[in-house]
């Protein structure tokens, strides 16, 4: 028996009924980019799994044990991408977007892959809007990103549903010199940690701090805490970072254990988290990552962005019921046709009416079919109106229009006074 056709394990389709709401987050979310002058750079999905292998960091569980890697046909090393900031970190060193110091704020949307096991609010091929800014070294832009977030929560109405977690993982420096501290202390307690953690100690201990592990979490009760090794920049860089979201009126929690999952973040990092999906509470993530052009090769160059997955905002919209009932409207009209000519002329009165009112949801129906078959499916699409066109119109240049959602009376509209009909549709 040959295999049935689906979609590959975690790869989900999006049904008309769905996409609605993911067009009603991308829209929001792009007008409200343009408002703060932030400009759309769209990047390929396909890398060279160097890339991300430099930028992520090697021994995370991102490229050690997520990433869709393969050969092409000239045995190169190919990587579908399973986030966005390093390839849009490459697509402005190759095009020399920040050099003499140009400030690139952009923002791009769309797939990313990662081979993690398939859960609700998290897939193998999931869709994530991301921000990125580059060039502008101090906190005022760290705050700049997370007050726009939060504006896009109040335009959306999940101001209450989502907290804002923040830390700072210090310079290089100060990560080095904690990471001997941290290590130095879980050595001790090496038995009692959890398998993971363990292959961590040696590989990227920070991410312990992140553990989901109930004994290795009630361990780092005692340890030693990252803010206590920052150094003074980064201290100040911090403080100057929440100074702005109190002035701005953003609630805040400090979250010592709050790493991110990969590599290249520095000082500032942030994660806006709800607790109305259960496990998979982060909605929006990012931080500084002012050392990565430097690590791929170019110069010195302060960057700071963040993503967040659209699957997550529309099943959180969805379970607190905010998704906007004017998303799923029907059509305003549906039209008739009965006979040859009625049909023809169907067709140019539908576009004579698309012209003078834009935003019209008209619907002609095609394959023809009886009075009573065509009224069916003028019932079933949802439309508020039946525009009628046979012969007896043709004649009188007039168009039935009969009422679908009461008991009205069919009436008779002119033609040229049927825009100002539908219009009132439209208000």
């Amino acid at each position: 028996m040959s295999k049935s056709l689906q979609a590959i394990r975690g790869m989900n389709d999006i049904l008309p009924a769905q996409t609605p709401v993911w067009r009603y987050l991308e829209t929001t979310f792009a007008q409200l980019l343009d408002s703060y002058g932030y400009s759309e750079i769209r990047l390929p999905i396909l890398e060279f799994t160097d890339l991300f292998a430099r930028g992520i960091g090697e021994g995370t569980d991102v490229v050690d044990k997520e990433m869709y890697t393969f050969l092409d046909r000239n045995e190169e090393s190919l990587t579908l991408r399973p986030e966005g900031t390093a390839g849009c970190v490459r697509a402005v060193l190759e095009h020399g977007m920040t050099g003499g110091g140009q400030v690139q704020k952009l923002w791009y949307a769309g797939p990313m892959f990662r081979y993690e096991k398939p859960q609700k609010g998290r897939y193998r091929q999931f869709h994530q809007i991301g921000v990125e800014v580059f060039n502008q070294p101090g906190p005022d832009v760290d705050a700049e990103l997370i007050v726009l977030t939060a504006r896009l929560w109040k335009s959306l109405g999940l101001s209450d549903a989502v907290t804002l977690q923040l830390n700072s993982l210090g310079s290089s420096e100060a990560r080095a010199t904690y990471r001997d501290a941290l290590v130095a202390y879980l050595q001790q307690h090496f038995e009692q940690l959890d398998e993971d953690s363990q292959r961590r100690l040696t590989s990227n201990p920070l991410r312990i701090l992140d553990s989901k592990n109930a004994q290795t979490q009630a361990l780092l009760v005692d340890a030693p805490t990252l803010h206590d090794y920052l150094d003074d920049e980064s201290r100040a860089h911090f403080d100057g970072l929440k100074a702005r979201l109190e002035a701005a009126g953003i609630a805040y929690q400090i979250n010592p254990k709050l790493v991110r999952g990969l590599d290249y973040y520095g000082r500032t990092v942030f994660e806006w988290v709800t607790d109305k999906l259960g496990a998979q509470g982060t909605v929006c993530a990012g931080g500084r990552y002012d050392g990565l052009i430097s690590q791929f090769g170019g110069k010195p160059t302060p960057g700071v962005g963040f993503a967040m997955g659209i699957e997550r905002l529309v099943l959180l919209l969805e379970t607190l019921e905010l998704v906007p009932e004017a998303l799923n409207q029907p059509a305003h009209a549906y039209v008739c046709a009965f006979g040859e000519a009625a049909e023809l002329a169907a067709l140019g009165l539908a576009e004579r009416l698309r012209d003078v009112l834009p935003g019209l949801r008209l619907l002609v129906n095609a394959g023809g079919g009886s009075f009573k078959s065509q009224f069916k499916k003028a019932d079933k699409s949802g439309a508020r109106f039946a525009l009628i066109l046979g012969d007896d119109e043709l004649a009188g240049r007039v168009v039935g229009c009969k009422p679908l959602r009461d008991d009205s009376e069919q009436q008779s509209i002119a033609w040229d006074a049927l825009p100002e009909r539908l219009a009132a549709c439209l208000a």
